[in-house]
């Protein structure tokens, strides 16, 4: 390629990022997900559209599973464990054992409906049974949804890909006439473990090792954390295990973690995962050929049908009855089980196989993605109220971040006091830090100043504390204690000690 055609291949990629970008506002004042937008740049830009030839399923499938991997690393730093613990159980059950049932249902229907062969309806009830992580985040994210409903549906999305991805696998390969049941669910249970082992200590080692660097610039934090990441997904890749479980724990384990420039790097993973959206839905719409498309959309319709409507709500009754989940929560689950780009992405593996009816496999799926995002997606906001599952307005209080200062052991805190926080009207001189910790700046409007112990902070003071490294936990608790209980918050913490 010569600078001509690099600068010109630049422009063309600027030029879809920049309309992609101004995309996400129109859809998101239009109620549509984003990803049927990029779908539908993606689809402009191909062949029926402005000419670009792209035909290379391998290479689809290899940068789709990058992509996914950043989706699902900013997924987990952005997810709070406190609110994924209580039903990372009902998650994983659904990811697992419901992930089996959607495809055996999905797959016996699609057989008795559509004619194909065994192979065939296997593969379209795989493929279409992985719920999508970018859909759920990008969806479920903007609404005001319970916690704990919203972390079912996502851990459920983060967990699930290992064991569709390995079945898919099997099937569409040579070794689809030795398999045998018993052989995949080893290798789906091996993959887990060694994913979520991986992801978990690389993460926490990678965590000690940035509590205890003094990086020459705070932009290096992020880039950092990110590599630890990564190394988590190439690890398990390299041990036999899934790649995709391992990133996405260890960006659990690290986002639940105390990091230096916890705000920057939290931005820019988050940027870096729309980035990866963006690509992988304008990619995908590039694989698909709009003439094949018409002639799908039947088979589309009674897979989708058969999944969202049959196989889907019939999976969840099974595994969260036995969690004892009310039946509108139950509901919700269920139609909030979006699909996207895993399933389009899975849908090329039979193709990069050489599989015959392989295209027809992935035009199907990338059908039944659109309809049916088109139909769940502006509909789930109206399902949401109607089932109990909205959530009220979420307190603002203190949001923390550390960094620590070069050469000294000591660390550098900053809080804003949030409209809900506790500590407006609270003196400096009551919020009582540990002795080897102070407030050494408040930025309030466009004045900054050394406070004194009778300066009483207000909502919207930006603050800055220095603390020795040791007592750390100690003022983090300290600031959470006064944001929630105000100044009294000591005397409460003693009334609770006593009662315990």
């Amino acid at each position: 390629m010569d600078p001509a055609d690099l600068n010109l291949a630049l422009l063309a990629g600027a030029g879809l990022l920049l309309v992609a970008v101004a995309a996400v506002r129109v859809s998101t004042r239009a109620g549509l997900p984003s990803l049927l937008v990029y779908l539908a740049i993606g689809l402009a830009a191909g062949e029926a559209g402005l000419g670009i030839d792209f035909e290379d399923a391998e290479l689809a499938q290899v940068l789709g599973s990058i992509a996914l991997a950043f989706i699902l690393a900013e997924g987990g730093f952005t997810t709070d464990w406190r609110t994924v613990r209580p039903v990372a159980p009902l998650a994983g059950v659904l990811a697992t054992a419901g992930v089996a049932v959607s495809v055996v249902v999905t797959s016996s229907l699609v057989h008795l409906l559509l004619d194909v062969d065994l192979r065939t309806a296997i593969l379209l009830g795989a493929v279409a049974s992985s719920t999508d992580a970018a859909a759920v985040f990008a969806v479920l994210r903007r609404m005001p949804i319970r916690a704990r409903l919203r972390a079912t549906v996502e851990a459920e999305s983060g967990f699930n890909d290992p064991p569709v991805i390995i079945l898919v696998t099997v099937v569409a390969s040579s070794a689809w006439t030795d398999a045998d049941g018993v052989g995949i669910l080893g290798q789906v249970v091996y993959q887990l473990l060694v994913g979520v082992a991986a992801g978990f200590l690389v993460a926490r080692a990678g965590r000690w090792v940035l509590v205890r660097s003094a990086l020459p610039a705070s932009g290096l934090y992020p880039i950092a954390t990110l590599a630890i990441a990564f190394l988590a997904f190439a690890l398990a890749g390299v041990a036999g295990g899934s790649a995709l479980m391992g990133i996405y724990v260890a960006g659990l384990t690290l986002g639940n973690s105390r990091l230096p420039h916890r705000g920057a790097t939290e931005g820019f993973v988050e940027g870096l995962a729309w980035l990866a959206q963006i690509g992988l839905f304008i990619m995908l719409g590039l694989l698909a050929s709009p003439s094949r498309l018409i002639d799908a959309l039947p088979y589309a319709l009674i897979v989708g049908g058969s999944l969202t409507l049959v196989a889907r709500p019939l999976s969840v009754l099974v595994c969260a009855t036995p969690f004892r989940v009310p039946w509108r929560e139950q509901a919700f689950i269920s139609w909030a089980g979006l699909r996207g780009a895993v399933p389009i992405v899975l849908a090329t593996i039979p193709m990069a196989a050489g599989l015959p009816g392989a295209e027809r496999i992935f035009d199907v799926v990338f059908l039944l993605v659109v309809v049916f995002t088109l139909v769940q997606g502006p509909t789930l906001p109206w399902v949401t109220r109607r089932l109990g599952a909205a959530a009220e307005d979420q307190p603002r209080g203190v949001s923390i971040e550390s960094a620590p200062l070069d050469d000294l052991d000591a660390i550098l805190l900053q809080f804003t006091v949030g409209p809900d926080s506790r500590l407006a009207g609270v003196e400096v001189g009551e919020l009582r830090l540990p002795p080897r910790a102070a407030i050494s700046l408040v930025l309030r409007g466009d004045d900054i100043f050394t406070p004194t112990p009778g300066t009483v902070l207000r909502v919207g003071d930006h603050v800055l504390v220095a603390a020795a490294r040791s007592d750390l936990a100690a003022v983090e608790r300290r600031l959470h204690a006064v944001s929630e209980a105000g100044r009294l918050a000591g005397w409460y913490a003693h009334l609770r000690d006593g009662a315990a």
